[in-house]
């Protein structure tokens, strides 16, 4: 598979707060990928669903956010010429070898976890390169798909990307659930995480101590007072 990807980086210093700020547009295009997307000082800002044909903006409510009225238009348009460069570029350099980054991967879940609760499961997958990968979840060995979800790919400094996957669970005692990443750096061999639903139950020993402990001081109290009686009467 033939991978393009065009990181177009715009950095803006403010001489009125002294600190440096930065736009970058990424473009990812191959025969099975296509992303265009918007961000500013590494995070997200908005990308171009092909899928829904729509614009997703992705910042939280309390962002600053902006518009782009014809965005969707304008990706289509530059993933048209993302594709066109590709071939272009496949056929003059003759296809060599891309560097990779293999990824790591962790999981864990999003809230404590409560036996009966509903809850998310994320799988981090962090430091890959090319940007071109796959996940996949099983439930006690068993392929899950309902629940899933996957975000967008996401720069890092260093030029490798993030991504994570989330997958809705309702924890029951003894499930294992597993996290499957694939990518071209693994050479084949997938990268999988397994969590299990370990829930600590409420211990009995304090309650056995606080149990033996007050009726050891009662049956003090009844001694004591069984031989004040006693010493009375003999007075």
């Amino acid at each position: 598979m033939e991978l393009s990807i065009i990181i177009l980086a715009l950095t803006v210093i403010s001489t009125d707060a002294g600190f440096v700020r930065e736009h970058f547009k990424i473009s990812i295009c191959s025969d099975t990928e296509e992303e265009i997307m918007l961000g500013f000082d590494e995070e997200e800002v908005l990308h171009a669903d092909f899928n829904q044909k729509k614009v997703v903006e992705t910042l939280p409510d309390f962002g600053d956010h902006f518009t782009f009225p014809t965005f969707y238009e304008y990706s289509v348009g530059e993933m048209a010429i993302c594709k066109y460069n590709l071939a272009l570029w496949t056929k003059a350099f003759k296809s060599p070898p891309p560097e990779m980054d293999a990824p790591e991967t962790s999981i864990y879940p999003e809230d404590d976890v409560q036996l009966g609760f509903i809850n998310t499961l994320i799988c981090h997958v962090t430091g890959f390169y090319p940007p071109s990968i796959s996940i996949s979840w099983t439930k006690n060995n068993v392929n899950v798909t309902e629940g899933m979800s996957l975000s967008q790919y996401h720069p890092r400094n260093d030029g490798t990307y993030n991504i994570f996957s989330t997958l809705k669970f309702t924890p029951g005692e003894g499930d294992i659930y597993s996290c499957t990443v694939n990518h071209r750096a693994l050479q084949g061999q997938p990268q999988t995480k397994t969590w299990d639903v370990d829930v600590a139950l409420p211990g009995v020993g304090p309650a056995v101590f606080c149990g033996v402990g007050l009726t050891l001081g009662l049956l003090g109290v009844a001694v004591g007072t069984f031989f004040l009686v006693k010493g009375n009467n003999c007075n």
